[in-house]
């Protein structure tokens, strides 16, 4: 039996870390079946044997290749954004530092260059005073460059800092050899290597400041959690912390306050703000028997709930939960990037030396020039902006799909949504609301509505059928006074007869009617067949044996339901039907929406045999969509599950994804938002491979002999080659973070 550990992971520096990490973890350490690290989210995601390795053993790994651990629960939420927020402080710091020194030390070097401070620019001293200026930069500012690339190389990886440490250093001794031996030339380039340093570090603040607005929704979504809750204990209402509260408490919520905890209204009425979970604007109206949830928040009345699910169980912590997971997740599109960046920093190191080799033997001989070129090549090179490409883009599209109320369970069903062909959908609470309502109240001759639907009514309080609920709450919702009935006989599936008074009142079906002999009459008979072709069931009601009207009542289409489906249909999805519901009531609700094809009848266990059967027949990847636990298997065998979040914990629990809304619009916004992500990735992939691609040539010195070019092409300054690199990474979350719009 296997066991699953999430870490948050401090110290990881570009893509390559994650690669060294991982060989470190699935081939080095005994006992861990798999890793999965992201590096946009600094997480992993370790499987391992516990009789093995420990979770303490497991950190300590990490902690021999050179990195940090927290682990991943509720209570450790805030320290690990103080430790992050403590770290992005020091850099902060480091990179002012960088800036203090390397601004005199550039506008020194540039003076001098261009001759515009005078003679006394050239004294020997002058050297010693921009040593002076570029050692703490250097030794200081870029000291984590190289403990770092010391843990990546004693892990037998090298990763990006191995690359600014060379660059860098190169740089900054070379300028150390040509003041001690003159025959090496006059110049040097101590502002070169602080300007790399600095630069960077400056890049790389900005990276991490882009990559916390990626995973903002994650943080909203935490921060949402209520701190305390009011609760009565011993007839004594009394304000304690949220982690106090235990299933079965009574919880008091007052208008403008959040509910802090999953629970059952037990008393009062109120409209709550659900926004949060399903997306949804629209406030829902709330009463007695309700279900509210978490931090959602209550606008008008006076609430009394008995808590049911608390902590880490509640609906909140399960999304937060689902985002982390569908954030840490790994697409395969990403596969080509990491294995490109498990071998990118020592390629570039082999490509800067033959660049070396090539300007000083094969070029010019100048070993300055020949250097300057290396240095180029060296931090040009970008192994961020491949390992950030594709997770930048999960993380901010989970993250937008969370506040829309769209959770999926992990990167592989985002990606699948795009290339959706067949959408099946479940009839009842997918299409329909799930609930009976009373469609119609037809009274016969002069017989009021509202008296026939209160009879009726008084009538089906007795019942616990669901049709006598649905009348009695229409009865409720028009604030009718009901009688108690007497003598009330039900027959199952026929119909009811009582006494309300001294009248007998006889519902039912027509043939429970023409068993009684009750006369029917053409105009009520034609009225009964045209609400039966729309799929409602019909209840007559007579008294002392004369027909005083009918009701209709229906699982009625959800208001969305036909445009959401047009929609996907114009999008070129094949859209089915996959109900267990008779043929006839199928086919009438199909038409409403416009369905053509239509799987009537179905049993539960046949269900997904029907999706086996349309993936076999190759009509492209299937979906399948519903809410019911007999939805479960068909969710598990089609390519993409989609679970409504008005349904059963076992439907959300067996599909890829879950809509926390009852609404098929949410469908279509999945398959949008999925294709939109896609192309993101697609881009930020194209620009990080096009990036490196074009600019490491350049840096090598292609354009040298092209003299109508800018000298800055033809011959790339390391500062600037510095400057692209950082802009590189940052570009990359940039375009990622177009989604949250």
């Amino acid at each position: 039996m296997t066991e699953k550990i999430t870490l948050s992971i401090i110290g990881m520096t570009c893509a390559n870390c994650v690669h060294t990490l991982q060989r470190v973890l699935v081939k080095k350490t005994t006992g861990i079946i798999y890793a999965q690290i992201n590096f946009a989210t600094e997480k992993a995601i370790i499987e391992y044997l516990p009789q093995q390795i420990t979770p303490e053993q497991i950190r300590i790994a990490i902690k021999k290749a050179g990195f940090d651990t927290i682990p991943i629960d509720d209570t450790q939420a805030d320290v690990e954004q103080k430790i992050r927020l403590a770290a992005v402080k020091k850099q902060m710091w480091q990179f002012l530092i960088g800036l203090i020194f390397t601004i005199p030390l550039f506008l020194l070097s540039m003076g001098r260059d261009f001759n515009l401070l005078g003679i006394w620019a050239n004294a020997s001293w002058v050297n010693w005073l921009m040593l002076l200026l570029a050692t703490p930069v250097q030794f200081y500012v870029g000291w984590s460059y190289y403990v770092n690339s010391w843990k990546s190389l004693k892990n037998g990886a090298a990763n990006m800092d191995v690359l600014i440490a060379m660059g860098s250093s190169v740089a900054f001794f070379y300028s150390i050899a040509v003041m001690l031996h003159s025959n090496l030339g006059e110049h040097v380039y101590f502002e070169t290597a602080a300007m790399i340093i600095t630069l960077i570090k400056l890049g790389k603040l900005l990276e991490v400041k882009a990559k916390s607005r990626a995973s903002s929704a994650i943080k909203k979504l935490i921060g949402l959690q209520a701190k305390t809750a009011s609760v009565i204990r011993d007839d004594v209402e009394q304000q304690i912390a949220i982690e106090s509260v235990i299933v079965g408490d009574v919880v008091v919520i007052r208008p403008g306050e959040k509910i802090p905890v999953d629970g059952q209204i037990i008393k009062g009425q109120s409209t709550i703000d659900e926004s949060m979970l399903t997306g949804e604007s629209m406030p829902v109206n709330k009463q007695s028997g309700d279900k509210v949830f978490s931090a959602t928040l209550n606008q008008e009345g006076f609430l009394k709930i008995t808590a049911t699910k608390i902590g880490s169980d509640t609906t909140l912590a399960q999304i937060i939960r689902l985002v982390q997971q569908a954030q840490g997740s790994k697409a395969s599109i990403q596969r080509l990037a990491d294995q490109i960046a498990s071998i990118f920093v020592p390629t570039i190191i082999i490509i800067a030396f033959i660049t070396l080799l090539i300007w000083l033997f094969a070029v010019d001989g100048d070993l300055t020039t020949a250097m300057m070129r290396m240095v180029a090549v060296l931090v040009i090179a970008c192994p961020c902006a491949l390992g950030l490409a594709t997770p930048t883009a999960i993380i901010v599209g989970t993250g937008r799909a969370a506040e829309l109320g769209i959770l999926f369970r992990n990167s592989e069903a985002l990606e699948q949504a795009h290339q959706l062909k067949t959408i099946v959908l479940d009839k009842t609470g997918t299409i329909t609301t799930g609930k009976l309502t009373v469609t119609n109240i037809i009274p016969q001759s002069n017989y009021d509505w509202l008296e026939l639907l209160r009879v009726t009514a008084s009538v089906e309080q007795a019942s616990e059928h669901p049709i006598a609920k649905a009348i009695v709450n229409s009865a409720t919702k028009h604030n009718l006074t009901l009688e108690e009935p007497e003598l009330f006989k039900n027959v199952a599936g026929q119909g009811i007869s009582a006494k309300l008074g001294r009248k007998s009142i006889i519902l039912g079906n027509v043939n429970f009617f023409n068993e009684r002999k009750i006369d029917i009459n053409v105009d009520l008979q034609q009225k009964i067949s045209a609400l039966q072709n729309e799929a409602k069931t019909v209840i007559l009601v007579a008294i002392e044996q004369q027909i005083i009207g009918l009701i209709a009542i229906a699982d009625t289409v959800k208001p969305e339901a036909k445009s959401a489906i047009t929609e996907m249909q114009q999008l070129g999805l094949n859209i089915i039907m996959l109900t267990g519901d008779n043929k006839a009531t199928a086919i009438s609700i199909a038409k409403q929406v416009g369905i053509n094809q239509v799987f009537a009848d179905i049993l539960p266990a046949e269900k997904a045999n029907k999706i086996k059967q349309l993936q076999a027949e190759q009509v492209g990847l299937v979906a399948m969509v519903g809410d019911g636990i007999n939805d479960a298997p068909a969710l598990a065998q089609a390519d993409v599950g989609i679970a409504m979040g008005t349904g059963t914990d076992i439907a959300m629990e067996t599909a890829d994804i879950t809509l926390m809304r009852g609404d098929l619009s949410a469908v279509l916004q999945t398959i949008q938002l999925s294709k939109k992500t896609m192309r993101i990735i697609k881009q930020n992939l194209i620009w990080a491979f096009g990036y490196n691609i074009l600019l490491i040539p350049i840096a090598m010195g292609v354009l040298y002999p092209f003299k109508d070019l800018p000298m800055m092409l033809r011959a790339l300054h390391p500062a600037l080659a510095a400057g692209a690199m950082a802009f590189s990474s940052i570009s990359v979350v940039m375009n990622s973070l177009r989604l949250k719009k």
